[in-house]
């Protein structure tokens, strides 16, 4: 712009100021592309200041005013166009930015949901699987433990062809896993108890008033916590407490903590905090600490 308005002025020296008139109508269309309203209204307001000017203006020869008005209007028109066009495209490329970013999220939040998946079925049966092989050497148990390693590792094929028919697209296998709490205490009992603890079960599991939710949940979080008893307890009873009125369910799991902590069976906290995570998502609240020689794991859901 500023190097137009030198050019006009100086235009009415050399007489070439129709030739200036014409380079501003199309200029028109490039300030309309890539300037910001606030030009462009300075820009058609010079223009037309500048036309008026040739167009009154004491040339000795008419002047057709409205061929440059045509042309500004036209080259503007394609400036405009172009400009929508160009704003649209970024448009564009944000949005396949965002969906590219929330596909990542997607796969990231996938692979996070296969990883907590095998290890809430296969850590499980393989900590059962690790702890009765150290029993093979007494010959008193050791059948007991034969049985209980090919249960587990039926068990955990089964989890494991579970849950990749869950990651697959294909159909579905008719037989599927459905997180019943009373299945899943039962099976605690039996591979704690196999492991030399005696176990105390209170409260109903099939109780009418657990909802479904709840039931899923709360079979996690005994499954969960009995293999951390199989890994960490000490000698000592097991007690598994279930309470269920008409506005929750509360489930505690009380069990003897170890005078020495084992290092043959490691764990990573990933249980502890899969198990607050499901407990937190269904709404409920999750604490699980030592209180006085005991580890004490407590989930409440709400049942209404």
């Amino acid at each position: 712009m500023a190097a137009l308005g030198v050019v006009f002025a100086l235009s009415f020296v050399t007489s070439t100021e129709f030739a200036v008139i014409m380079a501003a109508s199309v200029g028109v269309g490039l300030v309309m592309r890539v300037g910001r309203t606030a030009l462009v209204l300075v820009y058609v307001a010079a223009y037309l200041v500048a036309t008026g000017i040739v167009a009154y203006g004491d040339f000795g020869t008419p002047v057709n005013v409205g061929i440059y008005l045509i042309i500004a209007t036209v080259a503007g028109a394609i400036g405009f166009a172009l400009r929508v066009a160009s704003a649209r495209g970024h448009r564009l490329e944000e949005k396949l930015a965002l969906q590219a970013e929330q596909e990542k999220e997607a796969v990231l939040a996938e692979r996070r949901w296969i990883a907590g998946e095998l290890h809430d079925s296969i850590a499980h049966h393989l900590t059962v699987v690790a702890l009765h092989v150290q029993m093979l050497d007494d010959p008193k148990i050791s059948r007991d433990s034969q049985e209980a390693i090919s249960a587990a590792a039926r068990k955990a094929m089964a989890d494991l062809r579970f849950v990749i028919e869950l990651a697959d697209d294909g159909p579905r296998a008719s037989v599927v896993q459905t997180g019943d709490l009373a299945e899943a205490i039962d099976e605690a009992r039996t591979e704690i108890e196999a492991a030399g603890h005696p176990v105390v079960t209170e409260g109903d599991p099939r109780d009418g008033r657990l909802p479904r939710i709840a039931e899923i949940v709360l079979g996690r979080i005994v499954r969960e916590s009995a293999t951390n008893i199989l890994k960490h307890a000490g000698a000592g009873e097991v007690v598994i407490r279930l309470v269920v009125d008409d506005e929750a369910a509360a489930l505690t799991i009380t069990s003897p903590l170890p005078h020495t902590p084992r290092r043959d069976l490691p764990s990573s906290g990933t249980g502890l905090n899969r198990m607050a995570e499901r407990v937190i998502g269904a709404s409920g609240q999750f604490s699980a600490q030592a209180v006085d020689g005991q580890w004490r794991v407590s989930a409440r859901l709400p049942v209404t």
